[in-house]
């Protein structure tokens, strides 16, 4: 039976508030033990193991430069990941790795990011527009808005695209695009193709072989040693990896004070909401 239009904002409502509470209830209190790896470059570590990974060519919010990077101990998962992708004839492309704080907090405001999980909230509700607090937690789900729970911030995540090892212009059918903001989101979203779906189960074995979990609610986020993988993994220990600030000339880290704090006020969001809706013609 063909799915309506209800059934899909059932689908995108039950998954957004369970990846709110996910990381509300689950990843918020989870306990943290740093271990003050620093952090190594990809695109240095893979050249010198001689591995083909692709690297995003797009400026992160504000024309910063995006950080490819990972923690040290994560560094020999992850080039075994791409050696075996290279040899599925697939190749990774590294779309963002460590986020400082100013890049996670306006990267909840881009308006790309933040226009398009607005417009899916309005639709959501019926052409209503949504409060900041409904905007807080659908996007907590999506671009993650307190530090203890944004991953990148722990340098321990990154998102990836796949590409054709022999065309790399070529990507992977996985059901959308980096980054796609829609019901067709989740890992396990019922709204994109079988052959999508083999293509997003087989890419997230060889991670979770390598040591990196799937989000389960984004098709393109993978982690390891933090509090998504300790609490998925169902390990019992705490995470190694939190929100740290990283002096980049030293190669130092600190723990991130006030992690728990939002990244951005409701006054912030509803702002954002008032020109998003100028932006759409609203």
């Amino acid at each position: 039976m063909k799915a309506t239009e209800e059934d899909r904002r059932a689908f995108w409502i039950e998954q957004s508030e369970q990846a709110c509470d996910f990381m509300m209830k689950k990843i918020l209190p989870y306990p943290v033990v740093e271990s003050n790896e620093p952090f190594v470059s990809l695109r240095e570590a893979s050249a010198q193991a001689k591995v083909t990974v692709l690297f995003s060519d797009q400026q992160h919010v504000n024309n910063l430069e995006r950080l490819f990077y990972l923690r040290k101990g994560q560094i020999p998962g992850f080039l075994e990941a791409a050696k075996e992708m290279n040899l599925r004839g697939w190749a990774i492309r590294v779309e963002d790795g460590f986020r400082t704080r100013e890049m996670q907090k306006f990267l909840g405001r881009e308006p790309k990011v933040f226009d398009a999980i607005l417009q899916k909230v309005i639709w959501e509700l019926n052409g209503k527009t949504p409060e900041p607090e409904l905007m807080f937690q659908r996007c907590t789900g999506l671009v993650a808005t307190v530090p203890k729970f944004a991953t990148h911030m722990s340098g321990s995540a990154i998102d990836i695209s796949v590409m054709l090892l022999d065309d790399v212009t070529v990507e992977v059918d996985r059901g959308g695009p980096y980054i796609e903001m829609s019901e067709r989101t989740p890992m396990k979203s019922p709204y994109i193709s079988s052959e999508a779906q083999k293509n997003r189960d087989e890419i997230a074995a060889i991670m979770l072989k390598h040591g990196f979990v799937s989000y389960p609610w984004e098709f393109w986020h993978f982690s390891s040693g933090d509090a998504y993988d300790q609490y998925l993994s169902n390990t019992g220990k705490p995470a190694i990896y939190g929100p740290v600030n990283w002096n980049s000339l030293t190669n130092e880290i600190e723990p991130m004070p006030n992690p728990t704090e939002p990244l951005n006020s409701e006054f912030e969001i509803r702002t954002e909401i008032e020109a998003a809706l100028k932006r759409l013609g609203r």
